[in-house]
């Protein structure tokens, strides 16, 4: 019997595609055929366990395809026809209308996916959710299979990797207070609040502070010279864009930072959250989507988009000790909830409460 997941894209530094790439042992660890199967690979990856959607091999009616699904794809229409049981797991898809002043393209492939995914409530056998507001949606959507929710799976190992040396040397203790965002370049991410906040922050309670907003602009170029034309504008010269950069860069930010400052407006999971957590880094977050349920009681969760409040809330976490470390507790309590071999257990019953569940429906032969 195989497993096989089937995705859209495996690409560098994704969430999805880390999550998939993660699980794709585990599967295997169960002793199941297993593999991913992608429309588009990003050159820069080398997984033997990685191969085009064409190499997918011939499967049978009790094989399970589990579609890693988050954007819109063909992989939805292309799914009815193919052999075997479907199971997702569903990451949620952006919501079209933050790009459509930015890019008409994925403006189109997030309504396509949007429906493409409404399209597969009859279809789809069993669902694994990475949030309950995803499971939330689904059901909006009309899903009426099992609908169970897992954290996405991250090897927290890859953390204890060295950082880039030369960031860490660059700004360390050189008296700067570090506000820090990490995700890509995205209208539905609103930077452009964040930047907000920082601007009375820097100008009005701690002049010796930067921001710093690390992920590409890839696809978002529009958005991102909007941040950077409004951040020249209300004179911040201590807003670090860092573009594209590497996992040891990442590594670095995060153990520069004081502050993580997360105002998205729409995360289906939200991973930097729980990076944050593992690097023992205060987290102010606006409610929206799922990032409630990822901080779950942990960090500081605000309901209001207010730049003055935010900034003020900013200082007195930098500098109350005590309440800086009773964050920093709650977030280290709500860790253990994404712990590896916890979500690697959970995944494992799910999945195999969804097998036998239909096994069990099937009469055996006389």
């Amino acid at each position: 019997m195989k497993v096989i997941q089937i995705m859209p894209t495996v690409s560098f530094g994704d969430a999805v595609s880390n999550d998939a790439r993660a699980l794709n042992p585990v599967i295997a660890g169960m002793g199941y055929k297993t593999g991913i199967y992608a429309e588009n690979i990003d050159p820069s990856i080398s997984d033997p366990c990685v191969h085009h959607l064409s190499k997918l091999p011939k499967t049978e009616p009790s094989d399970i395809l589990l579609f890693n699904h988050s954007t819109g794809t063909e992989l939805c229409s292309k799914i009815r026809e193919m052999t075997g049981r479907k199971f997702m797991i569903y990451h949620n898809i952006t919501p079209s209308h933050f790009f459509s002043e930015y890019s008409r393209q994925a403006e189109r492939l997030t309504e396509y996916g949007y429906q493409g995914t409404k399209e597969l409530a009859g279809v789809i056998e069993a669902v694994i959710a990475d949030s309950e507001y995803n499971a939330a949606e689904l059901r909006k959507m009309g899903y009426k299979c099992d609908i169970s929710v897992r954290p996405i799976l991250i090897p927290f190992s890859d953390y204890e990797k060295q950082p880039d040396r030369k960031l860490i040397d660059r700004y360390r203790d050189d008296g700067y207070t570090n506000i820090l965002f990490v995700g890509r370049l995205a209208p539905n991410k609103k930077q452009e609040d964040i930047i907000a906040a920082f601007a009375y922050y820097k100008k009005y309670v701690n002049p010796r502070s930067r921001l710093i907003l690390a992920g590409s602009d890839s696809g978002m170029e529009n958005y991102s010279a909007k941040l950077k034309k409004y951040a020249g504008a209300l004179m911040l010269d201590d807003v670090i864009f860092t573009g594209h950069i590497g996992f040891d860069g990442i590594l670095a930010w995060y153990r520069l930072a004081d502050v993580f400052l997360c105002m998205s407006e729409h995360e289906g999971f939200c991973v930097p959250l729980v990076e944050s957590m593992y690097f023992k880094v205060p987290i102010i977050a606006y409610d929206s989507s799922a990032i409630g349920d990822t901080l779950g009681g942990s960090g500081l969760l605000i309901k209001e988009k207010d730049p003055i409040q935010t900034a003020l809330l900013i200082d007195r976490v930098v500098s109350d000790k005590k309440l800086r470390e009773e964050i920093i507790d709650g977030q280290n309590e709500r860790l253990k909830c994404f712990q590896y071999d916890r979500v690697r257990s959970l995944f494992e019953q799910q999945l195999e409460g969804f097998i036998r569940k239909k096994t069990a429906e099937v009469p055996e032969e006389s």
